[in-house]
C-alpha cells in the first residue's frame, strides 16, 4: 500500500486561499510562518479554507458577503480590511463592487449597529482610496442630501400643472444608461406597481415611474380626462426631466398613454411596450365604463372594488397571494375618487386602433391569457396593427401580469429592452 504525501486538505485549502485573497498577500503570509504559528497556518488553510470555503452550496461572493458581515459584527476589522481588499481586487466571478459593499455596509448598520457601519465605512473608504484608481472606481464628492434610496429612486413633482408625482432610479452599473424606461401604471393603482421591474431594469436603465393625474400624489383636477389629456401629461413630465426618446413600459390605462403619446409625441417614444391593453373597446363594453362611472359617483369606489380584483386577478392568484390581492384593494380604494371617474372616462372611450399603423417603433405586446379585461383577441390586434410589433402571451395571468407572473413579465421586458 503506497503512501501519499500530499495532504490534500491543505493543499486545497491553499488553493481556496489563493483564488479569494491572492497569491501574493498568502505568499507573504506563508514566508512570514514560523515554529510558534505554522501550526495554525495549516489549521485554518484545512478548516476554513477547505471545509468551508471549499463546499459548493454557496458561490465565492455570497461568502465574501458573510465574511464581511460577521466581522464588521464582530468588530475584526484586520479581517474585515483583508476581505474588503480582497473582494475589490478578486477574480471577476467572485469580486464584490464598491456598491455591492455598499450595502453590505448599509445592511450591517441596522443588524450589528450603526457604529460598527461606521467604523466599516472608514475602513472601506480608507482602502478604496488606496485602490480605487486599479478597479477604475472614483470616489467623487456627494451631498448627503441628495442621496435617495436605491429601490425607491429620487422623487419629484413637476412644476406644470397638474403636478404629477414621479420617481427617478439612475443605472446601478455607473455608466451611462442603456435606455430610459418609463413605466406607466394602471387605472387604481399608482407607481408602486412597478417597483420590482424598476429595480431589475435599473442594472443598466435609467427608469422613470410616475403617477397618472388622479393616482397617488398627483394632481386630481375635477373633470372627465382624455386619453390625450393623459398623453400630454406624459409628454409634458419627459420635456421636463429632458428624457429624450424613452422605452415605454405600460400596462393597462399605462399601454393605453402610451399609444397615444407615440401618436401624438413620436420623438419622445424609442419603443413602446404594451400589455394588458387595447386600442378601443366595442360599445357594450363602453356601456360597462359609463356604468362605472356612475357607481363610483353615486356609492364610492368601495362599491366596484371586489369587482375590480375579480378582474384584475384570477382564482387561483386571489387565493394563494390573498395579501398581495388586499393591497391593491386598499390601493383602488383609496383612490381620489375624481380622479378615478376622470380616469375611467379616459380609458373607456381610448380609440387608437384606426390609427395604430403610424406607430413605427418596435414595439412588445404582452397579453395573459386569462385576462377577461383586455383579451388575448385585443393583444392581437394591437400586434397585427402596429408595423414592427410582436405578441407575447404570459400563461397563468390576467389582467395585473406584471404583478400575477413577475418573471415572466420581466423576462420579456428585459429581453425587449436589451434587443432594441
Amino acid at each position: 500500500m503506497s503512501f501519499d504525501p500530499i495532504d490534500h486538505d491543505f493543499e486545497r485549502g491553499l488553493q481556496n486561499r489563493r483564488n479569494v485573497l491572492g497569491d501574493a498577500w498568502v505568499d507573504r503570509s506563508l514566508d512570514k510562518a514560523t515554529g510558534f504559528n505554522a501550526d495554525f497556518q495549516n489549521l485554518i488553510t484545512r478548516f476554513a479554507w477547505n471545509e468551508i470555503w471549499g463546499r459548493p452550496g454557496l458561490d465565492h461572493k455570497t461568502r465574501r458577503a458573510i465574511v464581511l458581515s460577521i466581522t464588521i459584527a464582530l468588530g475584526r476589522w484586520e479581517e474585515f480590511e483583508l476581505h474588503v481588499r480582497a473582494a475589490l481586487l478578486g477574480d471577476e466571478g467572485s469580486r464584490l463592487t464598491p456598491d455591492e459593499i455598499k450595502e453590505i455596509l448599509m445592511q450591517s448598520a441596522i443588524y450589528a449597529g450603526v457604529p460598527a457601519a461606521n467604523t466599516a465605512f472608514t475602513h472601506t473608504l480608507a482602502i478604496l482610496r488606496e485602490v480605487g484608481e486599479q478597479i477604475g472606481y472614483v470616489l467623487a464628492p456627494a451631498a448627503p442630501a441628495d442621496a435617495s434610496h436605491s429601490g425607491i429612486g429620487r422623487e419629484g413633482r413637476t412644476a406644470s400643472s397638474p403636478v404629477l408625482h414621479y420617481s427617478v432610479r439612475e443605472p446601478r452599473n455607473g455608466k451611462a444608461p442603456r435606455h430610459t424606461v418609463v413605466l406607466s401604471h394602471a387605472l387604481g393603482c399608482d407607481l408602486t406597481m412597478w417597483d420590482a421591474l424598476a429595480n431589475t431594469l435599473t442594472a443598466d436603465c435609467r427608469v422613470i415611474a410616475y403617477d397618472h393625474r388622479g393616482h397617488g400624489s398627483s394632481d386630481a383636477p375635477d373633470a372627465l380626462y382624455s386619453m390625450a389629456e393623459l398623453a400630454d401629461d406624459a409628454a409634458r413630465l419627459l420635456r421636463e426631466l429632458d428624457t429624450g426618446p424613452v422605452v415605454w413600459v405600460g400596462l393597462s390605462m399605462g399601454g393605453m398613454v402610451g399609444q397615444e403619446l407615440a401618436l401624438r409625441h413620436p420623438a419622445l417614444v424609442r419603443a413602446l411596450v404594451l400589455a394588458n391593453t387595447t386600442g378601443g373597446y366595442p360599445e357594450a363594453a363602453q356601456a360597462v365604463w359609463e356604468q362605472r362611472i356612475a357607481t363610483v359617483r353615486e356609492q364610492g369606489i368601495e362599491a366596484i372594488a371586489d369587482a375590480v380584483m375579480g378582474r384584475y386577478f384570477h382564482d387561483g392568484f386571489r387565493a394563494q397571494k390573498p395579501g398581495t390581492v388586499a393591497r391593491f384593494r386598499r390601493r383602488v380604494v383609496s383612490t381620489d375618487a375624481v380622479g378615478y371617474v376622470g380616469c375611467c372616462n379616459a380609458v373607456g372611450k381610448v380609440d387608437t386602433a384606426s390609427r395604430l399603423s403610424s406607430i413605427a417603433v418596435p414595439t412588445l405586446v404582452i397579453a395573459g391569457e386569462l385576462d377577461q379585461g383586455t383579451p388575448v383577441a385585443m393583444a392581437q390586434a394591437l400586434a397585427d396593427g402596429i408595423p414592427e410589433a410582436r405578441l407575447v402571451v404570459l400563461q397563468e395571468a390576467s389582467h395585473l401580469s406584471a404583478v400575477e407572473q413577475p418573471q415572466a413579465f420581466q423576462e420579456a421586458v428585459v429581453g425587449f429592452v436589451t434587443w432594441i
